[in-house]
């Protein structure tokens, strides 16, 4: 077991263009070991980029001096890996989705609790000072009560083989609406489209119910002509914005438009956007870094086991319903 507060070298699984930047991000805090891909040429050009070395995973599962692994292989593979690393008394970080499916997450989840090591999932953009900015504008009170989340996330490609756009792009907008929200959803509905293959949905639209009223949109999409990363939330006293395609300085922005009810006829006031400064960085090495300090402490990481299975339970309740509402489609197009 790793001393206190020590952080552990890391071996990272997985090095495809995603998993080079995790890569990167380990090597720039010090602490990247070895690397383990498929590919010779990858591993090579790592290697002499980083000053790591090449190993296999069984090598890195058996080395003591590894203490952790940094998994960003196919999602079909997070359970299996992950678990072997859990059982060589690794502690895990796994590139979101968690698992394709909510039985493999808790078998991850329990494993990992079981043993008493850290597992975390790659919910990048809890650690976006933009996102951290518009959630402290929710908690402060700054918004009003929060009545309605939307959320988009589209763009042209890239189109995934082994996991549909719920699977790769949803779990992002989920796990910020869940923090915003500050509890899950009473009700889960979705609704998939598949264009370019008929099992395959490229387009995913779900909507959630919390308690109180408030609700939630997200949009994802892999077939989109231009890319938007935007979700906004509308409160009783104001609105707020943040939009990760804007440079820096207009990332957040807060809208005090005001509407009020005046003998049942409602008035609208529009004003200006006003910018919130937030601090420029790169959410991926802040993400990184925090996982090496919750390993070193022990204490549950931002996107750790609970906020880990919270989303996988929206992601396998929007599945279900996708399935439910495509099962009922299909009579319906017979008979037409």
């Amino acid at each position: 077991m790793d001393a206190q507060n020590q952080k552990p070298r890391i071996a990272v699984i997985g090095c495809g263009a995603w998993g080079r930047n995790i890569a990167r991000c380990f090597a720039g805090l010090g602490v990247l070991e070895a690397v383990v891909d498929p590919n010779p040429q990858t591993v090579e050009s790592l290697t002499a980029l980083f000053g790591c070395r090449g190993a296999t995973l069984d090598e890195v599962l058996a080395d003591p001096g590894i203490g952790a692994l940094a998994i960003a292989t196919p999602p079909s593979l997070h359970r299996e890996v992950a678990l072997a690393a859990i059982a060589a008394g690794k502690h895990v970080y796994i590139e979101k989705p968690l698992t394709l499916n909510y039985p493999d997450a808790t078998a991850v989840v329990e494993a990992a609790r079981a043993s008493d090591r850290i597992m975390m999932t790659g919910h990048i953009l809890q650690f976006h000072n933009g996102f951290r900015a518009l959630k402290h504008l929710v908690a402060s009170g700054r918004l009003g009560e929060v009545k309605r989340v939307h959320a988009n996330r589209l763009n042209l490609g890239a189109v995934r083989k082994e996991e549909d756009a719920l699977w790769c792009l949803a779990p992002h907008d989920v796990s910020m609406t869940l923090a915003l929200m500050g509890g899950r959803p009473e009700t889960v509905e979705a609704f998939g489209e598949g264009h370019l293959r008929k099992d395959t949905a490229d387009a995913v639209t779900m909507r959630l119910g919390f308690p109180g009223g408030a609700q939630a949109m997200i949009h994802v999409s892999w077939l989109h002509p231009f890319k938007e990363h935007r979700l906004s939330v509308i409160g009783s006293q104001a609105m707020a914005v943040f939009d990760d395609c804007l440079p820096w300085d207009k990332k957040v922005q807060i809208y005090p438009h005001q509407i009020s009810l005046d003998n049942g006829s409602p008035t609208v006031v529009r004003a200006d956007p006003v910018p919130v400064a937030i601090e420029q960085s790169e959410p991926l090495m802040a993400e990184c870094a925090h996982f090496l300090e919750c390993c070193g402490s022990g204490s549950e990481p931002i996107t750790g086991a609970t906020e880990a299975l919270a989303v996988m339970d929206v992601l396998h309740r929007a599945a279900l319903s996708m399935t439910d509402h495509q099962a009922h489609a299909a009579p319906a197009r017979a008979s037409a």
